[in-house]
């Protein structure tokens, strides 16, 4: 992990805002609220937030579909001089895309206890990869994108729970 200046500080945030957006928009879609853009010359090419349930696809990540996008965008695979703001830890699958894309810098806000790819669960970005390296930042706007994730969560878990549908009181 890299150390911000001031300048890329404030940039960080700015960005990093705008992917909660995107985190924000799959919450009300009842996706996992994760969402992230892709910045190039300090400006967004392309945002992506998770569409897992509407694709009905485990590889639907805010991530994976942001990457896409911005090489679809750039019509290169390549994105070494890109920046992608992401509200999550990446998982494995998008960090490994993030090296194959040659994806210049990632910053990301809150960490994945269960399957972070930057040391919450196995830290791939600190291995020697043998033809890119990708710099990170992170904690960027954390407590924001956690407190969205915990919200998620907690609605779910009141969605799965039993109503009281005590069908006798009403036939008493």
């Amino acid at each position: 992990m890299t150390a911000l200046t001031e300048g890329e500080d404030l940039r960080d945030i700015a960005f990093m805002r705008e992917a909660l957006k995107e985190a924000k928009r799959a919450f009300d879609e009842d996706e996992v609220p994760v969402g992230a853009v892709l910045v190039v010359d300090s400006r967004i090419v392309a945002r992506g937030r998770n569409q897992v349930e509407l694709l009905s696809d485990a590889t639907a990540h805010a991530e994976m579909i942001c990457l896409s996008a911005g090489a679809a965008q750039a019509a290169n695979w390549r994105l070494g001089n890109a920046t992608l703001y992401c509200t999550l830890e990446p998982c494995s699958m998008c960090a490994g895309a993030m090296f194959l894309s040659r994806l210049k810098r990632l910053v990301w806000a809150a960490p994945d206890l269960r399957v972070g790819a930057n040391g919450s669960w196995i830290d791939l970005f600190s291995q020697k990869h043998p033809i890119h390296t990708v710099e990170v930042a992170s904690g960027i706007l954390q407590d924001e994108a956690a407190d969205l994730m915990r919200a998620f969560f907690q609605k779910q878990r009141k969605k799965s729970e039993p109503r009281d549908t005590c069908s006798h009181a009403r036939d008493g």
